[in-house]
């Protein structure tokens, strides 16, 4: 199952930063800024191994973008076999995703939240409906928001509240409704708190 359907701040507070990008996972790092669970205040934070830290950049990745184990064990390999520096490919990669274009180009709140309009059936990509929010878009695609989801009120909100800005390798249109992919994305276009050598030596073992 890829999605995860659990407390959002609890895994929010065992990585120690707003995973999901939601009010209550920020209220929950301020009243409680310590990891969850019977033990978590008392936790030795001093004595951290290597793999734990590994480990939770592995979780951050996994978690902010919306994989699965399996979808992020494959990602990476196929990011290891490309030419170029894996970490980055790999995050690069992520951030090609349908469901974080969407979310990148201001229209849903959250990754979860986009993902979820991709599945209904609200964008498209060069004409064609596209419903997997894994699909990869590429340098030139185009991106739109389908007629009926203009006109509902959540993504008015998003965008009118929110006024997400898109980043540089993404074109957004004068009425806001489209976006076109510019170019790849590069490491320092993305905004993401994940040390990705981390995730790497992990795998490597």
């Amino acid at each position: 199952m890829a999605r995860y359907t659990g407390p959002k701040a609890r895994v929010s507070r065992r990585l120690g930063t707003n995973i999901w990008g939601t009010k209550g996972e920020t209220v929950a790092l301020e009243k409680r800024p310590y990891p969850p669970g019977e033990h978590g205040r008392t936790r030795r934070r001093g004595n951290v191994s290597e793999y734990l830290l590994q480990l939770q950049e592995k979780q951050k990745a996994r978690f902010t973008y919306g994989l699965s184990e399996k979808q992020f064990r494959n990602l990476y390999e196929e990011a290891n076999r490309k030419e170029g520096v894996t970490g980055e490919n790999m995050l690069r990669f992520l951030e090609l995703r349908l469901d974080n274009v969407v979310y990148r180009a201001g229209w849903a709140a959250t990754r979860p939240q986009a993902r979820q309009f991709v599945g209904h059936g609200h964008v498209s990509v060069n004409g064609k409906r596209v419903t997997i929010p894994s699909y990869r878009v590429r340098k030139g695609d185009l991106i739109t928001l389908r007629d009926k989801a203009r006109q509902m009120v959540v993504v008015q909100w998003n965008r009118d509240v929110l006024d997400r800005t898109p980043p540089a390798w993404l074109e957004s249109s004068d009425d806001g409704f489209a976006v076109t992919v510019l170019d790849l994305p590069r490491r320092e276009q993305i905004d993401v708190p994940v040390r990705e050598q981390l995730i790497v030596e992990l795998y490597s073992k």
